[in-house]
């Protein structure tokens, strides 16, 4: 296993930087879908409230390698099919959406959940002093709520991480699909797979004790 990773071990932490920005970027475009579609969710309009619920059971009921094929393959296709012949998505831009998309119907639920933790008096009172809706959310719940939502999105930051590893299907370099490189390379599928499976161990297992130091500080500073 050592020489294995001696030998590879440029290309596995490459793919796993290619693997980490690819979360990053993922996350990043989810938290504002998963804002979106949170506070159509939360709307008193009904159109909007239809619109968040469709969006996020849609997404929920589609397996992510699913979508990921739709996006990569048929996106294209479609554009193909109405005259853009030299449309591409590369498989970056294609795996940023599929997992943007996918956790940012998670996400929707997460802000959800936090949103309507916060008690109702806090917009009303905002609401009584002259401030609209928009500022009301954005100034006085949404900081409230996000205090509360942080473990959870770094729990959805470890799952989407996790999630990449699907994104192999479509030839995104990233960890697992570089293990299989490795392993066909070498024939050492054992010793290939335990250098893959520890390195997301080591990554997640941080993540894990970052969000476990962050929920523990926010207790504190509740009580403080």
């Amino acid at each position: 296993m050592i020489s294995i990773f001696q030998a590879y071990y440029f290309l596995l932490l490459r793919s796993l930087g290619y693997t980490l920005i690819l979360t990053l970027f993922a996350l990043v475009f989810a938290m504002i879908i998963g804002l979106v579609f949170a506070l159509c969710n939360v709307s008193r309009i009904k159109v909007l409230n239809a619109i968040g619920t469709l969006y996020v059971d849609a997404i929920r009921g589609v397996p992510l390698i699913v979508l990921a094929f739709f996006i990569y393959f048929g996106v294209p296709q479609f554009f193909k099919m109405v005259g853009f012949e030299q449309f591409r998505l590369p498989a970056l831009q294609a795996g940023t959406i599929a997992l943007a998309m996918n956790c940012g119907a998670y996400m929707a639920e997460i802000f959800r959940a936090g949103i309507e933790s916060i008690d109702k008096g806090q917009m009303e009172a905002s609401r009584s002093l002259g401030l609209t809706y928009g500022i009301s959310m954005r100034k006085v719940v949404l900081p409230q709520a996000f205090r509360v939502m942080v473990p959870s999105i770094i729990n959805q930051f470890i799952i989407t991480l996790k999630d990449t590893s699907i994104l192999s299907v479509i030839g995104y370099p990233e960890l697992t699909n570089m293990g299989k490189t490795i392993a066909g390379n070498t024939f050492r599928s054992l010793e290939t797979w335990a250098i893959i499976g520890i390195l997301y161990m080591i990554v997640i297992v941080t993540l894990s004790k970052v969000a476990k130091r962050l929920e523990r500080r926010l207790k504190v500073d509740d009580k403080q």
